[in-house]
């Protein structure tokens, strides 16, 4: 991956409205590989149990999902993604999720990814399969 195509995810993570708002932070980043942070705050991101939402747990995977599919430096967008929730992470804990591409073809890309606590507790799996369009990143 070049550093043009890398620096552009960087700044297009970092001006995305959703991933501002729940203060993710792409820290990783290389062909086939991202990992993104985000700090659980219960009082916007809790459940009606008091407990994580399985939406912000699930929009840190994507996030970590979108930007490692870009690595191949032409749109890629989610096919399917399936989730398995492990545990609820405890307040204030630093999550972490590590996209791999695990393989892929010209046109189709599946990925492992977890997302971890800084304990290196498991909170979510995910296998996720993407469809590359062919078509240039608009953020180049």
């Amino acid at each position: 991956m070049d550093d043009s195509l890398r620096e552009a995810i960087f700044r297009g993570v970092e001006r995305e409205p959703l991933a501002r708002t729940l203060g993710m932070e792409l820290v990783e980043l290389a062909e086939g590989f991202s990992a993104v942070e985000m700090t659980y705050v219960p009082e916007t991101m809790d459940n009606l149990f008091g407990r994580a939402h399985g939406g912000a747990i699930f929009s840190l995977i994507d996030e970590a999902f979108e930007t490692v599919c870009q690595t191949c430096g032409g749109v890629t967008v989610a096919l399917n993604v399936n989730v398995t929730y492990v545990a609820s992470p405890e307040s204030g804990a630093r999550l972490r999720a590590e996209a791999r591409e695990i393989s892929s073809t010209k046109r189709t890309a599946s990925y492992d990814i977890r997302v971890s606590d800084r304990e290196g507790r498991l909170v979510a799996t995910c296998q996720a399969l993407a469809y590359r369009t062919g078509k240039p990143l608009p953020f180049l």
